[in-house]
């Protein structure tokens, strides 16, 4: 089983993953979804996420940009990123997500890695 993290504000892909009203977590299994939970975690610190997130079981995140601060706490937690990605509804993100046509805008992987290795 898989579960897929979103993070939401007004009805759509938040713009940072750390940033939103709360996210919406998938639960897939042999690719469909099985449940859709509202997750709020009970903390404000960005860098606790990404233990949060491994102990939620949260296989795989689904964001525009996330900060790249955390992003290899999110690796060693074995969490699959998916970054760049357009703003959208949830549901059109998962459907893409499912079909295999989710889409990263390489500008902003690009931003994301840059800000890593300076």
């Amino acid at each position: 089983m898989k579960r897929v993290a979103i993070p939401i504000v007004d009805g759509k892909l938040s713009r940072y993953f750390g940033q939103c009203s709360h996210y919406l977590v998938f639960e897939i299994e042999s690719k469909n979804i099985s449940e859709k939970i509202i997750e709020i975690p009970a903390f404000d610190d960005l860098t606790n996420l990404p233990e949060w997130a491994a102990g939620q079981g949260i296989t795989d995140i689904i964001a525009y940009k996330v900060d790249q601060r955390i992003i290899s706490k999110f690796i060693s937690n074995k969490i699959n990123l998916f970054v760049g990605v357009p703003f959208d509804t949830p549901q059109t993100l998962i459907e893409n997500y499912l079909s295999g046509r989710l889409k990263s805008d390489e500008k902003i992987i690009k931003e994301i890695t840059e800000s890593i290795h300076n």
